[in-house]
């Protein structure tokens, strides 16, 4: 399948031509970052500011932090055909970046009981009990063999239930029936979609699985499986779940399925590279993300703000605490943090991981160093539509990308290894 940046007192509230000074906002007014923070944030500003040049990208805002310290890095306009500054508080589509907020919601069930990573997910979701598997992932769909056992809620964070994005050409006759049943979860997120989750589910129920249940890392269906799964078992829907069990309780005011009229002002327009020239994708005058989805999209359908995802990362990395209060056990961060895949597993997987990189639950976790200097022990995720994540618990650093240019393969571009280069492995340079 196809896919196709001293601080406010000193430098301004944000740039209105190419080559002002990128503007670096304190995250927290009451704390100030180290010099060393400071440093690399100018590093990730003049970055920004080449790729700006470029025509790659109207604007964007990084975030480089270290326990509650922080600095935003805020470069360009929120629009090729605007000149409204970027600001610290501009929203992105995170895209794949919900993943792991999904994830962290289903390991707070896991926590308090109501659901266990090895339990069968039938007993919440009877449409995918007695699943069938395909022979062969090209043979036709009425070639299938029992599965070898039930889908549990692990294979759903693992990416390993059975079914996810095949790359490629749509040529096996298991995608043109995703494709004819107008399935979400197989490709980029579609706000739009008309589908309710039990409709979604009762059609993906047609469907044999491609692979057995454990066996392969499949990327993507898994997470709006488990948000169809978070809805039942919590008697929610997903937008409310996650707002009231995450959103609140972490005062992520901006971060939502959708952008309220009253925010409008700072949603982000996005677009895509044709012929290397950037291309309207999605306004956001006429955004789907404008309304409420009829299907709340559990991998890849969330808005947010780099505030917003820095309080997200850290609560990680301080290991389930947040504001005074625990959210999550120790025992879950840590499996969400461990490499859950086997060599194979990630090798299966290497098209989409890419070299060095497993999976725990909802996000990669880095068990080798990468080329793009990402050392072992991290973790994090990106964001088709133009988002990176990545938190190194070894040195304490987090760092956050929202651009407003989509990816134009599952390799991240040039502007986000760069920016972790130069965050966590300045060596490289």
């Amino acid at each position: 399948m196809s896919r196709r940046r001293f601080l406010t007192a000193l430098s301004g509230i944000g740039i209105e031509a190419l080559w002002h000074p990128p503007s670096i906002w304190a995250a927290d007014p009451v704390n100030t970052s180290s010099a060393n923070l400071k440093v690399i944030a100018l590093q990730v500003g003049a970055i920004l500011e080449q790729h700006i040049a470029t025509g790659y990208m109207p604007g964007a805002v990084a975030l480089i932090g270290r326990g509650q310290k922080a600095e935003l890095v805020g470069v360009g306009t929120m629009a090729h055909e605007g000149s409204q500054p970027m600001r610290r508080d501009s929203i992105f589509r995170i895209a794949s970046m919900t993943k792991p907020i999904t994830a962290a919601a289903a390991m707070m069930l896991v926590d308090e009981g109501a659901l266990q990573l090895h339990e069968p997910i039938e007993r919440w979701l009877p449409e995918l009990a007695r699943r069938r598997v395909l022979k062969r992932i090209g043979g036709p769909l009425h070639e299938t063999v029992p599965a070898n056992r039930p889908i549990t809620l692990q294979d759903l964070l693992t990416f390993r239930c059975g079914l996810g994005v095949l790359m490629g050409p749509e040529t096996y006759p298991i995608q043109q029936e995703i494709s004819a049943l107008k399935l979400v979860g197989f490709g980029p997120p579609d706000p739009a979609s008309p589908l309710t989750p039990p409709e979604w589910l009762r059609r993906l129920s047609t469907l044999p699985l491609m692979a057995q249940p454990g066996e392969q890392w499949l990327y993507n269906t898994g997470s709006y499986i488990l948000g169809v799964l978070l809805a039942r078992v919590s008697g929610r829907s997903l937008p409310e779940f996650l707002q009231r069990r995450l959103f609140e309780p972490l005062q992520m005011v901006d971060t939502g399925f959708f952008v309220p009229e009253g925010k409008r002002a700072r949603f982000t327009s996005a677009y895509r590279l044709e012929a290397g020239r950037p291309e309207l994708y999605d306004a956001p005058a006429s955004s789907a993300w404008n309304a409420a989805p009829a299907f709340p999209d559990a991998g890849a359908g969330l808005v947010s703000t780099a505030d917003d995802f820095f309080v997200f990362a850290n609560m990680l990395l301080t290991k389930g605490r947040a504001r005074g209060r625990r959210l999550l056990s120790e025992a879950s961060i840590a499996a969400m943090t461990t490499d859950q895949l086997t060599a194979t597993q990630r090798l299966g997987g290497a098209s989409i991981l890419g070299d060095g990189r497993g999976w725990g639950l909802g996000m990669s976790v880095i068990h080798e160093m990468t080329a793009a200097g990402l050392p072992a022990g991290s973790y994090g995720w990106n964001g088709g539509l133009g988002t990176s994540w990545v938190t190194d618990p070894a040195s304490g650093l987090i760092a956050i990308l929202l651009t407003q240019t989509l990816f134009t393969s599952p390799a991240p571009p040039s502007v986000h290894q760069e920016i972790w280069r130069t965050v966590f492995s300045p060596s490289f340079l």
